[in-house]
């Protein structure tokens, strides 16, 4: 029985795209908003849940780390994936007859370059798989979608371009997440721990909260921070580190963390993606 994967975007996303290269052999669902997303999961609809929480370009996705910390699914793994963005056209027209592309803010800014050399007026669209869509019902043969080989395929449209992006390692980072953490640790094998945070309200609060990590040598992957419902004096961080919570090292560095800080949640601990050994 293939696994259903819940992700957020219309069919032919790249999130669509990134479940299918993820678990070849899954059934991906698709959900309006990433609430939806997390419920379907939560409620048993899905097994996973697939979440894009930062791009090598674009930065961290809005929203993603607000909801996190909400939600009762737990991270479990780590996915990279390149985006490679395609220009698509109607089956009658081709590259010379295009005038205008449409698509999301950061397709179009990710492809600027690409554009002007082919003096192609950007239109911002809702989002890829969406403008991809649009395009094949009102068969323009001047207009184009940026968006991915996968909505190409679903809304029957020709590739006029492959990868047509300006930055060829424009990579998106995903979390697998699930309702609990039911697989065993793996031997020889790297982990990564994902948690939140809010420091106490005292003087060199987060330099002592962080000081364990230094003293333990654990090493920090990412440290974040945000407000918390629009406080300017609630400040929240997010922090991906090496190694896992069963480890002595974190161990000793969390409890120094509690000591200094009002609320500490873990939201997952995971293999660290085959990625990050190609690329560090």
């Amino acid at each position: 029985m293939s696994i259903k994967i819940a992700y957020q975007g219309r069919p032919g996303a790249y999130s669509h795209l990134a479940c299918k290269e993820a678990f070849p052999k899954s059934v991906p669902i698709a959900c309006e908003t990433f609430e939806e997303v997390f419920e379907k999961t939560h409620i048993g609809e899905t097994n996973i849940s697939l979440i894009p929480v930062e791009n090598s370009q674009a930065g961290r996705v809005a929203d993603i780390h607000n909801l996190l910390p909400r939600t009762k699914l737990v991270i479990t793994g780590e996915f990279f994936f390149k985006i490679n963005h395609q220009l698509l056209g109607v089956k009658e027209t081709n590259l010379q007859n295009i005038k205008y592309a449409v698509s999301h803010f950061h397709a179009l800014a990710q492809c600027r370059e690409f554009l002007q050399a082919n003096k192609i007026k950007p239109i911002l669209g809702t989002d890829t798989a969406g403008a991809a869509e649009i395009l094949s019902k009102k068969e323009n043969k001047e207009t184009a979608a940026i968006a991915s080989s996968l909505a190409a395929e679903i809304y029957n449209l020709k590739i006029l371009k492959k990868d047509i992006q300006d930055a060829h390692h424009n990579t998106t980072r995903f979390f697998i997440m699930k309702d609990k953490i039911a697989e065993k640790r793996i031997d020889n094998t790297k982990y990564i721990t994902s948690f939140i945070f809010k420091i106490r309200n005292m003087p060199s609060a987060l330099y002592k909260a962080l000081g364990g990590f230094a003293s333990n040598k654990v090493n920090m992957l990412k440290l974040e921070s945000y407000m918390v419902d629009g406080a300017f004096t609630a400040t929240q961080f997010f922090v991906d580190i090496e190694g896992h919570p069963d480890d002595e090292n974190v161990r000793l560095a969390f409890e120094e963390l509690g000591f200094f800080s009002k609320e500490v949640k873990i939201l997952g601990y995971y293999p660290s993606d085959n990625f990050r050994k190609e690329k560090y």
